[in-house]
């Protein structure tokens, strides 16, 4: 099962059959975004990149741009590499990772196989445990501030019209019944909630994929979530988060700047207001 075409940047997308000529090709790079597994077992050709490492030693904050910068080359990404990132398969840690290469500069240059390793396994294709070498790329990363929310400046939008704050959590997080180890719980006041998984579709349970370009459509404005709006999707650390950018982009919503602290943040600051139902 395919949507890409019901997409407005279905190419952000790729499918198994891609993945393979990918992996045959120079100037293409296929990267593991999983934190663990690698050496289990990879799709051939794969290089190990976890998301986790994109973010701050304090779980708050993206790593700064040297930094990244670094991770990014020695996975050997060039200026004008086409990266292909995949995960176990409901994407959450590669789209982590694409909204890290987005976010310093390399957009509509990275692609997410949708389903990732089990629709990758599902078709029956091979794993393989050899490490690979890559040559060290020259990717330098660039912050570009449009596709990122800071605390202060999500303060200072709360009674802005023009933005929408999107709660990608669950909804009992939402709600303040699930503090996760956080001094506050609720959400952000005016936040909207859509949780992140509401995007995938487990029709094939073992195969997650991402809903239709029209269903997403849907959930989205009847959250509230317009494209004629500023969108501020946030979580517990931008992960979940991330990936709610991802199918935002993938419809072509054009102002999207996630809010990377989260909740990890502003429920654990004392200068921030909450909403509780």
């Amino acid at each position: 099962m395919s949507y890409v075409k019901d997409y407005t940047n279905g190419h952000l997308l790729a499918d198994v059959n891609e993945v393979e000529r990918y992996s045959l090709k120079e100037g293409a790079i296929i990267i593991d975004a999983r934190t663990k597994g690698f050496e289990d077992g990879h799709i051939p050709g794969a290089v190990s990149l976890p998301s986790a490492l994109t973010k701050s030693k304090d779980g708050i904050g993206i790593v700064p741009a040297d930094l990244f910068t670094e991770l990014a080359q020695s996975a050997g990404i060039n200026a004008n590499t086409t990266v292909i990132v995949y995960d176990e398969g409901d994407s959450v840690q590669a789209t982590r990772l694409f909204y890290a290469l987005e976010y310093y500069g390399h957009a509509d240059k990275v692609k997410v196989l949708n389903g990732g390793l089990a629709i990758w396994l599902r078709a029956g294709k091979p794993l393989s445990v050899e490490e690979t070498w890559q040559a060290r790329g020259n990717f330098s990363a660039t912050p570009h501030p449009e596709r990122f929310t800071g605390k202060n400046q999500l303060q200072r939008e709360l009674n802005d019209t023009s933005i929408v704050a999107l709660d990608t959590r669950a909804i009992d997080e939402y709600r303040g019944d699930n503090l996760r180890n956080n001094a506050r719980g609720g959400h952000i006041p005016g936040a909207v909630h859509l949780e992140w998984k509401d995007a995938v579709d487990r029709t094939v349970p073992e195969a997650p994929i991402f809903k239709s370009g029209a269903v997403l459509t849907e959930q989205f404005e009847s959250a509230g979530v317009l494209k004629e709006k500023t969108v501020v999707p946030y979580c517990q650390s931008n992960g979940r988060g991330a990936h709610t950018y991802f199918a935002l982009r993938l419809l072509g919503y054009p102002n999207v700047r996630p809010y990377e602290g989260s909740w990890a943040e502003w429920g654990n600051s004392e200068d921030t207001e909450i909403s509780l139902p």
